[in-house]
């Protein structure tokens, strides 16, 4: 595992998600419904990742189908943005890339150690905000609104911490991929790619909803 078939297999993905988002905002603009975009790929990146953690050997096959999935999901999710606030997904990826830069020289010059509690309060921190939002997404489908969806000033924290949350998780993937890189087999890039790509678009998904709700509310 290289840190260089890491970047390359990151921008691939990147461009890839790109590509598939801008067609389905063209699709969207032509009055084309983005609901079953949205949770078609949303439903096949959880069962596509679910698949990666229980056969990490086949993440040559099961990491691109993850990066189509997911260009399905962003591209159903941010075109209401993009109708409506043309400017905002521009906006929230330009934060969504300065972050990964500020994280990762906090990670290189040692400003942020990752250590074993850091690590731990971090993912103990990711688990439960993706156990809120699948519990608010289960409590939908029988009619009950949870106060995360909103642009109360509840929910702006909730992003606001979620965000951070989302932030703090590229740690643990540069933390991963440095303990690792030219000591474990090659297809272990693919596994890095994917949690990279993971965390970003998460962060990118947090953003770009505050960004939402604080132009709907202000």
């Amino acid at each position: 595992m290289s840190v260089a078939g890491i970047f390359v297999k990151s921008m691939i993905g990147i461009l890839v998600i790109a590509a598939i988002t801008a067609y389905l905002w063209k699709l969207n603009e032509n009055g084309t419904p983005m609901r079953w975009f949205t949770l078609g790929g949303m439903l096949g990146a959880i069962i596509v990742s679910i698949l990666i953690s229980v056969r990490q050997n086949w993440a040559h096959i099961l990491v691109p189908l993850y990066i189509i999935a997911k260009g399905f999901f962003l591209g159903g999710f941010s075109s209401y943005a993009h109708r409506n606030f043309p400017d905002l997904p521009y906006q929230a990826i330009g934060v969504t890339i300065i972050t990964f830069f500020v994280m990762l020289l906090l990670y290189q010059f040692r400003i942020i150690l990752v250590t074993k509690k850091l690590r731990s309060i971090i993912i103990t921190a990711t688990v439960s905000i993706m156990v809120v939002y699948l519990i608010s997404w289960i409590l939908s489908f029988f009619g009950i609104k949870t106060h995360i969806w909103g642009t109360s000033w509840f929910a702006i924290a909730f992003n606001v911490l979620s965000a951070i949350v989302a932030s703090f998780a590229l740690l643990l993937d540069f933390d991963y991929i440095e303990r690792y890189k030219n000591k474990v087999p090659k297809y272990k890039e693919w596994l890095a790619t994917w949690g990279l790509l993971a965390t970003l678009i998460w962060l990118y998904v947090e953003v770009l909803r505050l960004m939402q709700k604080l132009a709907i509310r202000f």
